[in-house]
């Protein structure tokens, strides 16, 4: 059976951190410099979404110690739902790709957003299910080769029979290297090239007719 990866930051939801760094700044009381020059600028959150803090408690015990400030996993949901906004038509690409084979996220973040799924995009997660992949899990992120081969070993699939979306260049290009079937979700004049992504989808289901 045919195997369906999608990204999620980009492609199945919106994502913009200028909304979620001031949400962060106000419920911890830390400036907006502060917070994005200890935790993002210093690495530490490529680190955790390559697996160095695998659980919600250990993420924001980190985050505490780096900034000096405190943050619940409410307060990071909050914060991280202000940011993102779905894409209507590339969940209904989601939805269509279930009906085809097995739909799985494929995505680069920490272990709060594992944890949180459900409550980030509960339309995302009644699709999925629990065939949700993520770089803090696998302890590696994209668009390194062996972050692909660990998704496809977790699913026995085949590259062949494999597709894969993400708005990210380099992503697509790590996927391609395998002889996935990859497909970039571009985006013109900041909308998404939907309709682009359902053909991709097209011309890979329709591959062996």
């Amino acid at each position: 059976m045919d195997l369906y990866f999608f990204d999620f930051d980009k492609t199945l939801y919106t994502y913009d951190f200028n909304f979620r760094l001031p949400a962060l700044s106000a419920m911890t009381g830390a400036s907006q410099y502060h917070l994005a020059k200890t935790w993002w600028t210093g690495g530490f959150e490529v680190r955790a979404e390559a697996g160095e803090w695998p659980t919600s408690g250990e993420y924001l015990a980190e985050f505490e110690r780096v900034t000096g400030s405190p943050l619940t996993l409410q307060n990071w949901q909050e914060a991280r739902a202000l940011a993102s906004t779905v894409i209507p038509a590339s969940v209904d690409a989601l939805r269509r790709a279930s009906t085809l084979g097995t739909v799985s996220l494929l995505s680069n973040n920490p272990s709060p957003f594992a944890e949180s799924l459900a409550v980030l995009a509960p339309d995302v997660t009644a699709i999925v299910g629990e065939n949700r992949l993520v770089s803090c899990q696998l302890g590696v992120r994209k668009p390194e080769t062996q972050i692909f081969e660990l998704a496809l070993a977790h699913y026995r699939a085949r590259p062949e029979d494999t597709f894969f979306v993400d708005d990210s260049a380099r992503n697509v290009e790590g996927a391609s290297a395998l002889d996935i079937h990859a497909h970039q979700l571009t985006y013109l004049h900041g909308v998404p090239q939907t309709d682009l992504l359902d053909a991709a989808i097209t011309r890979f289901a329709g591959r062996n007719a």
